[in-house]
């Protein structure tokens, strides 16, 4: 019996370009998300496909744990999950909110990841695939996206979780790595607005499952993978985000650098008749950077008053 991908919060915006992604490759599915009426939808997409709903949360341990005993049940490997989770996107100042605000975030953004991975990895383990395990990860991890500060440390938060899980996985042959995308995503609802560059959600699953592939590879991975557009072999981009990464000129639309989350839901929140919002994020923390410059030199050529 061929291993099969389970995909986590199948029903979101990239959860669906995951499973999409997955048919595409002849992966067997199974999809998780809380919403009967979503996965049926899903199901009625992908009506010839080996797709496998399953309506669970991993909102908490024990949810997690259900879910768990839910695949155990089903009695056939798995060579892979996919984790697209993310709770919602509010928009507001953290100066502006009580701390619960940010303690919620963490709590919808980040610890449904832990949880997941407590009870998932022992069982991709234990099918003994060799299977890959990636988290998705949206824009702001680096640079603070603004209205979304709490959804910039989750998704900080989230890195450094992909890099712990990447390092404790070692006891099982299982990699986890996360895929780092920061831009928004091209949707329907945006398409009007959207940079080109923009990846859609179906290319962020084809990536997802490149790294799910290649997890059977003995060479050493990182943690935190960058999504790029270009092939994983031929990105001029490091792998990992914390090395320095190379100055390449663009010369398509396809070989420019990405300009978004696990659901890409809080980037695509702001509001679409703002310039600014459609700059990827580098391109905002540059142009804040070159203009604080600007105005210390200006202000250090100004004759002192007498």
């Amino acid at each position: 019996m061929k291993a099969a991908l389970i995909v986590l919060g199948a029903t979101g915006c990239v959860g669906r370009g995951v499973v999409r992604a997955a048919v595409e490759r002849g992966w067997p599915v199974i999809a998780v998300a809380r919403d009967t009426a979503f996965l049926d939808a899903l199901s009625a997409e992908h009506g010839a496909a080996d797709l496998t709903t399953i309506s669970a949360s991993v909102a908490s341990e024990a949810d997690a744990a259900r879910l768990g005993e839910e695949l155990r049940a089903l009695g056939r490997p798995f060579g892979g999950v996919v984790a697209t989770l993310c709770g919602g996107s509010k928009r507001g100042r953290l100066l502006d909110q009580p701390a619960d605000f940010l303690r919620r975030t963490l709590d919808e953004d980040l610890l449904p990841h832990l949880a997941a991975a407590r009870h998932l990895l022992p069982l991709l383990a234990a099918s003994d695939r060799g299977g890959g395990y990636v988290l998705i990860g949206g824009p702001g991890g680096e640079n603070p996206w603004a209205g979304y500060g709490h959804g910039s440390i989750a998704a900080a938060a989230l890195r450094m979780l992909a890099r712990v899980l990447h390092d404790e996985a070692r006891a099982y042959p299982v990699r986890v790595q996360l895929l780092a995308v920061d831009s928004p995503l091209r949707t329907e609802a945006n398409l009007k607005h959207a940079c080109t560059q923009w990846p859609d959600a179906t290319a962020v699953g084809r990536r997802a499952l490149a790294l799910i592939e290649q997890s059977t590879v003995a060479a050493p991975a990182n943690a935190v993978v960058r999504y790029t557009a270009l092939p994983i072999a031929e990105s001029p981009w490091s792998d990992d985000i914390d090395l320095p990464v190379l100055p390449v000129r663009a010369t398509s639309p396809s070989a420019a650098p990405p300009a978004d989350d696990a659901s890409a839901a809080a980037p695509q929140a702001q509001e679409a008749d703002s310039g600014a919002d459609l700059l990827p994020p580098r391109c905002l923390h540059d142009a804040r950077t070159l203009l604080q410059k600007l105005a210390f030199t200006k202000r250090n050529q100004e004759p002192s008053p007498r």
